[in-house]
């Protein structure tokens, strides 16, 4: 795929990802999907909890998705779609970005892969998208190499 294909892609899936996000407490649904090495594309989508700390953000379930396949290097581009759950879908007109816990999540599948990371955030109406290196993002970032690892 091309650059721009990848982003339509990752937003596309990203998009539908959220439509399956639970979330009955806050209404913002998000969506997140992981574009892989071979082109294939994991996804995750936000799961809230009624104990508020145990939820789960989009990122962190689509990366538990591609670790548990054992592909957790191979993440190359990541797609983030966010708003509130109208009566006609996502709604908002401003891009969601990851979230500092999960920058640092992305972080440590960047690091693993030996690559900076590609993130498109889109707005809930998917119109709007904004892209950023996740070393932009995260400079000064935290990671297996400070470990020794």
């Amino acid at each position: 795929m091309t650059p721009t294909a990848d982003r339509e892609a990752l937003i596309a899936a990203a998009r539908a990802a959220a439509r399956n996000a639970y979330a009955p407490y806050s209404r913002f649904a998000v969506g997140a999907a992981l574009l892989m090495t071979d082109g294939s594309i994991v996804t995750g989508a936000n799961v809230e909890n009624a104990s508020y700390g145990l939820s789960l953000c989009a990122e962190t379930v689509a990366m538990a998705t591609a670790s548990a396949q054992g592909r957790l290097a191979d993440i190359v581009a990541v797609g983030v779609v966010g708003g509130m759950i109208g009566p006609q879908g996502l709604e908002g007109v401003a891009p969601v970005t990851p979230c500092g816990r999960c920058r640092q999540v992305l972080n440590e599948a960047a690091q693993i892969g030996g690559r900076d990371l590609v993130i498109h955030c889109a707005s809930g109406d998917g119109l709007t998208i904004a892209t950023h290196a996740l070393s932009a993002l995260l400079p000064h970032a935290f990671g297996p190499a400070n470990l020794g690892a």
